[in-house]
């Protein structure tokens, strides 16, 4: 409550839709909604999202949990002012077993999030990837980067998914005049990935606790960029509430091999864990790493947690915390 003239008035929560909202990412970013003052209505189907992930939320007055397929048209009734579309399977493990639901929720699924966005006149915000540049000739990657994809590689499922959902989604902007946004997301880790997620950091953390060989696939010279989940989703938060569209790189800039990862990892978490190398899979970028400077200045927005500081935070997680909300 307010006062305003002769007495108080209500002040409405902005009201916030997630789709993937179960998801790793997904429930940080409900859970920052929800601390910046949002309604939050989480729709996900559970493939590969968690309700432990947002158990801890469900009681709130603010939070609705709804499971559904936004492949399939969604209805919300009452107000909208944001819709975030995070549904997707995410990791090679999960595009790769669901190939077909990944396309499906890059086209259709996007198309539905958008047309809940334009008839609630909602701001809009996708969910890309750093996978649209495909295995990159050029690193650090901008966003005018147009990408190196093999279109019908089985890696080409999520790529060409995300690639069409950023064209749908600037088409929705230019015709329909939406307050459409793209943000492209690269290597996140952080607490609530699955163990079986089958990404390196989780991969790695759950080989190491265990004492098992650490699998690195090709020679591990193959280097990659982690940014942390905290960090991301303070990018993310930056990006809707500014007057930017994107697309906008959200990543650590800070380079390191697979083969150097391995080895902190094995360190931190005091591991007797041994190194076991296995082929190369198919289209795997041999570089990652953003060239964050359009995120740093037109959001000011950098990075502040270190790689060890991160996976401290996430080691302590799988060890302690993975079934714990």
């Amino acid at each position: 409550m307010t006062w305003k003239g002769r007495g108080y008035i209500k002040i409405m929560k902005k009201t916030a839709v997630i789709t993937g909202g179960a998801g790793f990412i997904g429930s940080h970013l409900c859970e920052r909604l929800m601390q910046e003052g949002y309604k939050v209505i989480c729709v996900d189907n559970l493939i590969t999202g968690k309700m432990q992930n947002i158990r801890h939320l469900l009681d709130s007055k603010d939070f609705t949990f709804i499971k559904h397929n936004i492949t399939t048209y969604l209805e919300i009734k009452g107000r909208v002012d944001c819709v975030l579309h995070f549904a997707s399977p995410a990791s090679p493990v999960d595009y790769l077993k669901y190939p077909i639901q990944t396309l499906k929720v890059g086209s259709l699924g996007t198309h539905n999030a958008l047309g809940l966005a334009k008839v609630k006149k909602s701001r809009f915000l996708l969910a890309s990837t750093s996978e649209v540049y495909g295995d990159p000739l050029v690193n650090p990657q901008p966003e005018e980067y147009w990408g190196n994809v093999n279109p019908i590689g089985p890696r080409g499922v999520y790529d060409e998914a995300k690639r069409f959902a950023e064209a749908i989604t600037m088409a929705y902007r230019r015709v329909h005049k939406i307050d459409a946004k793209i943000v492209r997301i690269f290597n996140t880790y952080g607490i609530r990935m699955r163990e079986e997620d089958g990404r390196a950091i989780p991969n790695f953390v759950g080989q190491a606790l265990a004492n098992r060989p650490i699998t690195i696939y090709g020679k591990g010279s193959q280097t990659r960029s982690f940014c942390y989940i905290s960090d991301l989703i303070d990018g993310i938060y930056r990006l809707l509430n500014s007057t930017q569209c994107g697309p906008i790189n959200i990543g650590n800039p800070d380079e390191t091999s697979i083969r150097k990862l391995a080895g902190i990892i094995i360190r931190l978490c005091g591991s007797k864990s041994k190194i076991a190398y296995k082929g190369l899979p198919i289209d795997d970028p041999k570089v990652r790493r953003p060239n964050i400077h359009k995120a740093r200045s037109l959001l000011r927005w950098n990075p502040k947690v270190s790689l060890e500081e991160g996976l401290v935070n996430t080691i302590d997680w799988f060890r302690f915390g993975v079934h714990i909300v």
